[in-house]
């Protein structure tokens, strides 16, 4: 016959990792540590009950935050340079995929379309394979504690710092000083609060942002020195680092798709011609007159690699990217071709790539209340992280804070031993099981010989 227990759980994962945790039954016997640091269980469980761990966990999935501005049209380069490379994470870690719509009132904006532009950004995420499934997908300032954090990050944060961005400085150039705002200065302090919310192990970034990385690793370890450790011990806190210190993840091809019109230039929607780039939703007769008109040279040939020939690397690399090619194949197959065969090559696996993402665009921008319940899920899960973070800082901080709000979630495992059935139910606070249970795997729970339903899609 099966019976019921009740377990209380003492869980950290990862020493640098903030977690909040519930008090402990002591029973008869103790589970010893199954990891080292990064995962560790002590529980209650009746000697004839004990469970083994045959069979070793598999490691925690690394953790991957990432986003992209609803300014302008998704573009190819967004595309090949990170979204495309998001599919592929998905499948391998813990991912978190926003709309960072907070960063796109930093320029002059036209707020009527914010709103069109965020949603249609969420649907092209969709639309090139994020699996709502695998990725907690979501508006930026639809967490609030982005915000908030960015607030406690800017008083730790030296001017000096900011004032040497190269991308602040390129920018205020170009629109003047009378037409930038605090913001654009901030700005790299709100992408720092945009990664460290989630200590992530990893942020995939372009070249051209590996700056911004490294103030906000700068940053963080900055803020651990000055709250963490002993003096958040001191308030209450634990004795360890605030936030986890991020490495870059810098695709190694994709990674920055240049201009039509310039190849030299990264492709962007800030460009002024639309000839520029080549957008997601462009119908074929757009990119087919974008890569007629598009920025040639008079060599003879195509060929990689030539810093003389940075277009015609340029169009070669988009080419091997759309077409699934390998670099040797392309450069074999396109080494004798003119420009005027190999552009009308170059728009058929354009478009033969990118018309399947318009029509499942089409489907999803179509069905409102499906988009709507994806990003309020993925909103959902993203502040269920993010919100132990805040509470960890604001407290370190000196801040009075009362503890998160623990409404008590039910959870039901089932364990098969012989031929007898053990239903175990844990009661636990919701901000600890949104904290650090959600780093979890359905492997993880296997140690203890548990099945693990209930959770959700993670």
């Amino acid at each position: 016959m099966g019976r019921s227990l009740l377990f209380s759980h003492l869980f950290t994962l990862n020493s640098t990792a903030p977690c909040f945790a519930s008090s402990v039954l002591r029973g008869p016997r103790l589970i010893p540590s199954i990891r080292n640091q990064s995962f560790r269980c002590i529980c209650s469980v009746p000697k004839s009950e004990s469970l083994g761990s045959e069979n070793p966990p598999n490691a925690v999935k690394k953790r991957i935050v990432s986003g992209v501005q609803p300014t302008g049209s998704i573009h190819l380069g967004n595309y090949l340079g990170a979204i495309r490379n998001w599919i592929q994470l998905q499948d391998k870690h813990e991912t978190f995929f926003f709309i960072v719509d907070l960063h796109a009132i930093t320029l002059p904006y036209d707020a009527s379309q914010l709103l069109k532009a965020t949603k249609d950004t969420a649907a092209l995420y969709l639309a090139c394979g994020v699996d709502p499934s695998k990725a907690s997908v979501f508006i930026q300032s639809h967490v609030a504690a982005h915000i908030e954090l960015m607030w406690l990050l800017s008083a730790a944060t030296p001017i000096g710092w900011l004032n040497k961005m190269i991308q602040f400085k390129e920018k205020s150039r170009k629109v003047g000083d009378e037409n930038v705002g605090v913001a654009l200065l901030t700005y790299p302090v709100l992408m720092a609060s945009d990664i460290l919310l989630y200590q992530p192990d990893l942020v995939p970034v372009g070249e051209d942002q590996k700056q911004h990385l490294e103030l906000t690793r700068e940053l963080a370890e900055r803020v651990n020195y000055l709250y963490g450790g002993k003096k958040w011990k001191k308030l209450g806190g634990r004795n360890g680092p605030l936030f986890k210190v991020p490495e870059p993840l810098i695709p190694p091809a994709g990674a920055r798709i240049m201009s039509l019109t310039d190849g030299l230039s990264k492709m962007s929607k800030s460009a002024p011609s639309d000839q520029s780039r080549i957008n997601l939703l462009d119908p074929k007769e757009a990119i087919s007159n974008k890569i007629k008109r598009c920025k040639t040279d008079s060599f003879i040939g195509l060929e990689f690699d030539n810093p003389d020939r940075p277009e015609c690397n340029n169009l070669l690399s988009i080419y091997q990217l759309v077409s699934g090619k390998t670099k040797q194949d392309v450069a074999e197959e396109c080494q004798s071709m003119s420009w005027g065969t190999f552009k009308p090559l170059l728009t058929d696996a354009l478009v033969a790539h990118l018309h399947p993402i318009q029509v499942r665009y089409e489907e999803i921008i179509s069905d409102s209340d499906y988009l709507d319940k994806v990003l309020a899920e993925g909103a959902k899960k993203a502040a269920d992280v993010a919100n132990v973070t805040l509470h960890n800082v604001y407290q370190a901080m000196g801040f009075s804070r009362s503890t998160l709000p623990t409404t008590t979630t039910t959870t039901t495992m089932t364990r098969t031993i012989s031929s007898c059935s053990t239903t175990v139910t844990l009661f636990l606070p919701h901000c600890f099981f949104a904290g650090t249970y959600s780093r979890l795997l359905p492997s993880d729970w296997s140690v203890f010989g548990l099945k693990r339903t209930g959770f959700g899609s993670r």
